[in-house]
């Protein structure tokens, strides 16, 4: 199971730490990943992290404010978001999978509940 968490209401131009943890063992073979879904529209892909090299990914939308990154041996995943903007809210969920192409496009077969960001301007 994928615990999200960290969301919360921010103004415009602050930080947030978002965090997924996750229960049981991960390999390193597994992928992670966010998504995000703003109201009224589809569910985006924002990120993903590799868990045995820790390479990271990024949509090009996100790229320069966000930053994922893990930690093994406390099986979290985060999401540094900072310079935040009104369109980034949105509820972001945490997910993963072994296969990487899953990850990215959507359909891994684990998802967290989603955590709430809210940006005021």
């Amino acid at each position: 199971q994928l615990q999200a968490s960290g969301g919360g209401l921010v103004q415009a131009g602050g930080s947030l730490r978002l965090s997924c943890a996750a229960s049981g063992r991960i390999y390193s073979s597994a992928v992670m990943g966010w998504f995000r879904q703003a109201p009224g529209k589809e569910r985006e892909y924002v990120a993903a992290i590799r868990w045995g090299s820790g390479r990271t990914y990024y949509a090009d939308s996100v790229k320069g404010r966000f930053t994922i990154s893990r930690n093994n041996a406390e099986n979290t995943m985060f999401l540094q978001i900072d310079s935040l903007k009104p369109e980034d809210t949105a509820i972001y969920y945490c997910t993963k999978d072994s296969d990487w192409g899953k990850v990215v496009t959507g359909q891994a077969g684990a998802w967290g509940q989603g955590t709430l960001v809210t940006v005021s301007s």
